[in-house]
């Protein structure tokens, strides 16, 4: 039987910025990306633990380690708040993700 697994978390990461006015995604840097095996227009989860809302997104590249939310999801939170961002795999084997901590 196949199951909806976690693949890839990045725990506690900091928006650094928001832009409501672009088309949509959350910028990843590059380094933040390999360390969590995430892909770019990779579909993720994100969690912001500052007021509870959670959305769904696509991953762009960044640089170094940012974290830039856009679109519409830039009104569900603010600059500094912490985030967890969540990729997951579907398998019929257990798999151990990669999880980024900061």
């Amino acid at each position: 039987m196949q199951r909806q697994v976690l693949k890839s978390k990045i725990h506690r990461a900091v928006v650094r910025d928001k832009n409501s006015e672009y088309e949509g995604s959350i910028t990843i840097g590059k380094e933040l990306m390999d360390a969590a095996d995430l892909w770019s227009y990779e579909k993720v989860l994100v969690a912001d633990l500052n007021n509870g809302n959670r959305f769904e997104t696509y991953v762009i590249e960044g640089i170094s380690k940012e974290i830039i939310v856009n679109g519409a999801a830039a009104h569900l939170v603010e600059i500094g708040d912490k985030l967890t961002i969540m990729a997951f795999a579907v398998t019929d084997e257990p798999i151990k993700p990669k999880i980024y901590k900061f």
